[in-house]
């Protein structure tokens, strides 16, 4: 071993630690008290300076895309996975379920998702846009079966999961579920069957 690299591989390993300690008491603080948490009190649970905080995430976004990643990977390969579900209204709901779910985890979140949907200097923002492309496909397969209004796109598609996950963060799961059920339905196309009295012809 050369003596000489010790000190920069053990900086690394302390860097390294570092990193995760803040993770896991940033996970803490913002299931606890959302996503506005203090960063002063995760750096002081993880036993670190909070210039060493921001050194690793310079700000409050950066902090929760690196939180998110692990689980933006796995809707990814949840939607991936519901392609081939022989249902394409049923994938599309259970997809919106489990992304719902993703977007409530903690209080806030669904406005700092939102919010960086089209701000590109974000670190969010390839967060949302995975979870967008990840939906659009699902969707795509929806309408081909007639399932899903021409006009429904996919922005629409997460605005609606976002809204959902913000009343999520409101009212019990079970109603909040409900909810997201009402709100799938409102993409379905109308027809004549499905029109109120009170609407307007085409």
């Amino acid at each position: 071993m050369n003596a000489a690299n010790t000190p920069q591989r053990r900086l690394r390993a302390d860097a390294r630690r570092n990193y995760e300690r803040l993770l896991a008491e940033a996970e803490v603080a913002f299931r606890e008290r959302g996503t506005e948490a203090s960063l002063e009190e995760i750096a002081r649970r993880a036993g670190v300076s909070i210039g060493t905080l921001y050194g690793h995430f310079p700000t409050r976004q950066a902090l929760l895309e690196a939180m998110l990643h692990e689980s933006i990977d796995r809707l990814v390969a949840t939607a991936e996975e519901l392609l081939t579900h022989p249902s394409p209204g049923e994938a599309l709901t259970r997809w919106a379920r489990a992304t719902a779910a993703h977007m409530s985890a903690y209080r806030g979140l669904a406005t700092s998702l939102l919010s960086s949907l089209k701000d590109e200097n974000n670190p969010l923002y390839r967060a949302c846009q995975q979870m967008t492309a990840a939906g659009e496909r699902l969707l795509d397969r929806a309408r081909a079966a007639g399932l899903v209004r021409a006009e429904a796109g996919a922005t629409d598609m997460f605005a609606l999961i976002n809204a959902a996950a913000w009343v999520r963060e409101q009212v019990p799961d079970e109603q909040g579920d409900r909810l997201l059920a009402f709100m799938i339905d409102g993409l379905r196309p109308v027809t004549a069957e499905t029109r109120r009295p009170a609407d307007p012809g085409p």
